[in-house]
């Protein structure tokens, strides 16, 4: 596993395998890895002759400076579970790397990112699309891979790249879970143990919420909200149940795209995401 640190550097191990008419497949990450970052990581190694995976804590999409400062982070841990997955280049570059000079780039996502995470974290969609063209441009993967968790994130991401017209294939994987069905994120690393336990209260009331669609939209965005909030340890930031396709909320179960239940639940100084697909 070579571990580089320069564009210079990640560019060269590229051109190299393809010229050898090798497929690339990039992972991004902000590392602080778990299971959800390796089911991201066989599914590439699956798709692509050469996985490459980077880890980058971005703090152009941070807008809490706290934050980007207690975010995770164990490099010598990371390296040692991408090595045990066989991968084949980590990418770990410093941030003037990344960012050479200022980006003062703004991108316009129609309503993409007004809603749910978009409201509270303004932003923060503007600083992955940042991040994540240029490391698109670095790498020039044939794919790319991203979780479900992070759903609006991800119709972002495949928005940009219809935008800037970049040939990368973004590829979406299911939510991994623990046993009591949290969803596996790097912020659950920040839970004591008290608040992890109530914080599988969250996907348990989702999944519960799949089941009472005989209930008007509004009704259940309140049932959920209500049930959650409940535990003093928890509290409800935002549950939106919005289109598939374009994250506007829906009034109605008959809308004719998907539809998903998004949330964000606050427990302590941690903020955890999860959502759920009613069809």
């Amino acid at each position: 596993m070579e571990v580089l640190k320069t564009v210079q550097a990640v560019r060269s191990f590229c051109k190299e395998h393809k010229n050898s008419g090798k497929t690339i497949g990039l992972v991004p990450t902000m590392g602080a890895l778990h299971e959800g970052h390796i089911s991201l990581v066989k599914k590439c190694k699956k798709e692509n002759n050469i996985t490459i995976v980077s880890i980058f804590i971005n703090p152009e999409q941070f807008n809490n400076k706290n934050d980007f400062r207690n975010y995770p982070h164990d490099i010598e841990r990371d390296l040692k579970i991408l090595k045990e997955q066989n991968t084949d280049c980590v990418f770990v570059p410093p941030e003037e790397e990344i960012y050479p000079a200022p980006d003062y780039r703004m991108f316009n996502f129609g309503t993409l990112d007004k809603s749910m995470e978009g409201a509270f974290r303004p932003g923060h969609f503007n600083g992955v699309a940042k991040v994540v063209s240029r490391l698109f441009q670095i790498i020039e993967a044939q794919r790319a891979y991203f979780g479900e968790k992070d759903f609006q994130q991800l119709a972002i991401i495949k928005q940009m790249v219809k935008f800037i017209n970049l040939p990368v294939e973004v590829r979406s994987c299911p939510t991994v879970r623990n046993s009591d069905g949290l969803a596996q994120s790097s912020r659950n690393a920040l839970l004591n143990p008290q608040q992890r336990t109530h914080a599988s209260l969250i996907s348990k009331v989702l999944f519960e919420a799949r089941d009472k669609k005989d209930l008007p939209v509004e009704e259940l965005k309140n049932w959920v909200a209500t049930r959650i909030n409940e535990n003093p340890f928890l509290e409800v930031e935002y549950f939106e149940i919005a289109d598939i396709e374009t994250l506007q909320p829906v009034r109605s179960w008959e809308n004719g795209n998907g539809i998903i239940g998004c949330i964000a639940v606050k427990t302590g100084n941690v903020r955890l995401i999860d959502n759920v697909f009613f069809k």
